[in-house]
């Protein structure tokens, strides 16, 4: 039997919501993988899809910066919430942010590149952490750019300008009004924040997430005693529902909650002047993925996978 431990069931807590003792169970039938875990427990009715897996587990901020046809959107992480009240942290991220326009996505060019006086992101990050007397770090940031269109940045709930705990960027390609192209983009934005899409469309979607999902939904099929031919047409009815849910064109904006945001680009046409096409979009919030350390818990968890 695969060595389980503590923080291994708290993680499949985590991102599950199942209980521990279910938890440890799952983890036991399938020898301790982590993916596996979750299909057990889903198919047992004991957890919901991988949608907690994004819980916020780290403080910072996350920051949007706009530059013509392209935005950035960045997360630097730091230990407290207090930190991010910090003018001199929000002055750093809000910079940062700026200088990722020139990054492509790639987070060491940004710690690289320089930010004020010949130092560079990093090491004006580092003399931060020692005056503030708090670990931060710079984590992960992406850039949309459109040829001709706009990339419309949009932070929710925002603590100072630019600046939060969700960041999304979206980007729309037009020949278009610019001014009508922004007002749509900022409502599609604030929709993309709030229905969290996983993919742009369905073609975008991985093949390996489409199998997982098949099987979980067959096996959880196959529990009812269908027979084969009528699972098979169950099972196409539940893959849409699964499109709509995690494909960002696929889903139902929630603005009016009953039309296709891809229908909703359809509509544009007529005030925007010209056909629009989503080409991509950004969100990032806060924390997302970081476990966050918390001993009463831990120690919780702890107890109950030894005893």
């Amino acid at each position: 039997m695969a060595d389980i431990t503590a923080s291994m069931v708290k993680d499949l807590r985590d991102k599950t919501g199942a209980g521990m003792m279910d938890a440890k169970k799952a983890l036991i039938e399938v020898a301790g993988d982590m993916e596996a875990a979750v299909d057990w427990l889903r198919k047992k009715g004991l957890a919901t899809a991988a949608k907690k897996s994004g819980r916020t587990a780290a403080e910072g901020l996350v920051a949007v910066a706009l530059g013509g046809k392209k935005a950035s959107v960045l997360e630097v992480n730091a230990e407290t919430d207090f930190v991010s009240r910090n003018d001199q942290f929000q002055g750093f991220v809000t910079k940062a942010a700026q200088l990722a326009l020139e990054a492509k996505d790639d987070i060491a060019a940004l710690a690289n590149a320089v930010y004020d006086g010949g130092k560079t992101v990093q090491e004006t990050l580092t003399n931060l952490i020692a005056t503030i007397g708090e670990n931060m770090s710079l984590r992960r940031t992406q850039t949309l750019e459109v040829k001709d269109g706009v990339v419309v940045g949009y932070v929710h709930n925002a603590i100072s300008p630019g600046l939060g705990k969700i960041g999304v960027l979206v980007a729309l390609e037009s020949t278009g009004d610019k001014a009508k192209l922004e007002a749509l983009g900022k409502q599609i934005a604030m929709h993309v924040a709030a229905a969290n899409p996983q993919f742009l469309n369905v073609a975008a979607v991985t093949a390996d997430a489409v199998e997982r999902e098949k099987n979980v939904l067959r096996d959880q099929a196959k529990a009812s005693g269908k027979p084969a031919d009528i699972i098979e047409k169950m099972l196409e009815g539940r893959m849409r529902k699964f499109y709509e849910e995690i494909c960002l064109l696929e889903q139902v904006f929630v603005m009016d909650g009953e039309t296709k945001i891809s229908k909703v680009l359809e509509n544009a046409i007529g005030d925007v002047g010209a056909p629009v096409a989503l080409t991509g979009y950004a969100r990032f919030q806060l924390g997302e993925g970081i476990e966050k350390e918390v001993a009463d818990f831990a120690a919780e968890v702890a107890a109950v996978v030894n005893g």
